[in-house]
């Protein structure tokens, strides 16, 4: 099969069968593409040209690039290679997988970083709290922390996914659907919006039922809601790297820390696999070290 049909059948099945987000099909599209025009332009047109030592050469040239490929980078790669190539493979669009030996490079784990519940606290009441875009930013922030749910989760929300009162219906990776708790401070933060800003908003726009709406009453994008925090982190005055994925973190963090099992907050936090998260656990090891230093007989 031409490489361009084979490549438009594997996206394909991962969005309709596998049901991926948007921005992991937009990463796959990106990284097989490149992979595609690379084969071309070794004269390679068909997937059965395709052998393990045309793989390997490209993935040791893209390894040895300059700058050096970030590790993450460079596994997502490899990942979306062997992917593609057991795709083809298995629906007998190609006679073998020539990626089948290819192993991925080990990435170093990284804690992620989290706010302190001070820091927190200085984002939350960052934004001008009379004024209704910061009455929209205190809600958006705040549903942030509350539930962990990623920015991408939170701008995607409608309004009925908040009927239940103190519970908030999120839709995760693969579309699949959880359930997360809303503490009384995001509840007031988001009634506040919806009873004193949200109505003049929508009447700027056209009818939408997403929750957060923007100056001119569409749906609020992931770029903005990344602008509102980091603006929110340059008023609290907050020296540490902020992102969107901060709060999640933190919440993460805060949960465990104040004794909260583990396999609860993978729930909370939509993830497959408890593996994910328990990288969590590492973070508070300061914790850990001043409780042991306070309370051991001989630990100083």
């Amino acid at each position: 099969m031409q490489l361009d049909r084979a490549l438009d059948a594997y996206l394909r099945h991962v969005t309709i069968e596998r049901g991926l987000s948007e921005h992991t099909i937009a990463a796959y599209r990106r990284d097989l593409g490149g992979y595609v025009a690379w084969l071309e332009a070794r004269g390679v047109s068909t997937t059965d040209a395709i052998t393990a030592t045309i793989v390997s050469e490209f993935i040791a040239e893209r390894s040895s690039a300059q700058p050096p490929p970030a590790a993450t980078s460079l596994a997502r790669l490899q990942s979306a290679v062997r992917g593609w190539h057991r795709f083809l493979a298995r629906e007998g669009i190609a006679q073998d997988d020539p990626s089948a030996r290819l192993r991925p490079p080990k990435t170093p784990q990284r804690l992620p970083k989290a706010l302190t519940i001070e820091q927190v606290e200085r984002l939350l009441a960052a934004p001008a709290p009379d004024e209704p875009i910061g009455i929209r930013d205190r809600a958006l922030l705040e549903l942030l922390y509350a539930t962990g749910a990623r920015v991408s989760e939170v701008v995607s929300l409608d309004v009925d996914d908040l009927a239940h009162g103190d519970v908030l219906r999120v839709r995760g990776k693969g579309d699949k659907e959880r359930i997360v708790p809303v503490g009384s401070y995001a509840r007031a933060a988001v009634e506040a919006y919806l009873t004193r800003v949200r109505p003049a908003l929508a009447a700027k726009g056209a009818a939408s039922a997403r929750l957060f709406l923007g100056a001119r009453g569409a749906p609020l994008s992931r770029q903005s809601a990344w602008l509102v925090i980091r603006a929110a982190a340059e008023r609290a005055q907050i020296v540490a790297d902020v992102s969107p994925h901060t709060l999640r973190h933190s919440f993460a963090t805060h949960l465990l820390q104040g004794g909260a099992d583990v396999r609860v907050v993978q729930e909370l936090l939509g993830h497959a696999s408890v593996a994910t998260t328990q990288i969590y656990t590492h973070v508070s090891v300061d914790t850990l070290r001043d409780i042991y230093a306070t309370s051991h007989p001989r630990a100083r």
